[in-house]
């Protein structure tokens, strides 16, 4: 990954490797669209960067959740917790992207824009 937003654009994926078949995005923000329809095209499994860095929020969540029931979780739940949560997160995204045929980043946002929709159709706001 990199360090700079768009530091991975068209002209560095180019010269990417036949070798490389997944990038993880560690950065926010550091593909550029068209860098990732490249590496799409030549195979590379991009992991997008807010799949990649939901971690933090989520930890944040399971600390919010602790101090609200003032409930202590050992280190060893917690990272127990987060697997499972990443673990489902990653394979929605890749499930959504097989059924549709497009990358992961796409595929992402039709997760996460589905479950917006759900929320709002539960709420009856739409």
């Amino acid at each position: 990954a990199a360090p700079d937003e768009g530091a991975i654009n068209a002209d560095v994926v180019k010269n990417v490797n036949s070798s490389v078949k997944v990038l993880m995005e560690l950065a926010n923000g550091p593909t550029t669209p068209d860098a990732d329809a490249i590496l799409y095209e030549k195979g590379v499994h991009v992991i997008p960067d807010f799949l990649c860095n939901a971690g933090g929020v989520t930890v944040s969540y399971y600390e919010m959740v602790q101090n609200m029931y003032m409930h202590y979780w050992t280190l060893e739940d917690v990272y127990a917790k987060l697997d499972n949560a990443m673990t489902a997160a990653y394979h929605n995204v890749y499930d959504a992207s097989q059924k549709y045929k497009i990358n992961m980043r796409q595929a992402a946002y039709v997760v996460a824009v589905s479950r917006v929709v759900e929320g709002m159709k539960a709420r009856g706001w739409a």
